[in-house]
């Protein structure tokens, strides 16, 4: 019995893989939107946005709200091909001129949400099995950073911009939810075995 119990609960099951995949999907986007309510306003009217207008035709507000949620999992916007610069890096969180440093912790709580209701889903009693059901939520995440970071990259007049693609995919697509949606389900495990505990 105790065997048999030990080994269901170090693979998840189906459903939980299901779950999880779903789970990492929505906290991206749930990051994506919150980082769109915070600096929308201020990149709609933005200089870069304006000339990415008079190039490209139309505005990029959403592909560059992108740019500052991969921000915010420290991966730096490319431009390449830029006249007279050619190409270099940027970061549109922090530092003068920056938007605000909290935005690093978008990622940091979506994620350690998820992993947290992850972990209470699965009914995780212990820290390892609840970091097992946290990081579940990685492969979602994982895709979304990764189809992200190619959908919002930005061409005009031979020039181009976008997040890091390798930073992307494994930088934000894997070490974040690995770090942080496996602490979220840690968590969630530690708290329901002391609530479980003869002693709590």
């Amino acid at each position: 019995m105790t065997a048999r119990s030990s080994v269901s609960t170090a693979q998840p099951s189906r459903r939980s893989l299901l779950l999880g995949f779903v789970a990492g999907v929505l906290a991206w986007i749930a990051g994506y939107l919150v980082t769109h309510l915070v600096v929308a306003p201020d990149v709609s009217g933005s200089d870069l946005n304006r000339l990415i207008e008079v190039l490209d035709g139309e505005p990029a507000t959403a592909e560059l709200v992108g740019w500052v949620f991969f921000n915010a999992h420290f991966v730096e916007t490319v431009f390449e091909g830029l006249p007279i610069l050619g190409s270099r890096t940027a970061s549109y969180v922090g530092g003068e001129g920056g938007f605000t440093v909290l935005l690093y912790l978008v990622p940091v709580v979506t994620l350690s949400v998820a992993g947290l209701l992850l972990a209470r889903a699965d009914g995780a009693t212990d820290v390892s099995d609840g970091a097992l059901s946290g990081l579940t939520a990685l492969p979602g995440y994982a895709l979304a950073s990764a189809v992200a970071a190619v959908a919002i990259e930005v061409t005009a007049a031979g020039a181009s911009a976008g997040p890091d693609f390798l930073a992307a995919l494994v930088l934000a697509g894997i070490a974040y939810p690995m770090v942080f949606a496996g602490f979220g389900g840690a968590l969630a495990g530690a708290v329901n075995r002391l609530q479980r505990s003869p002693t709590g």
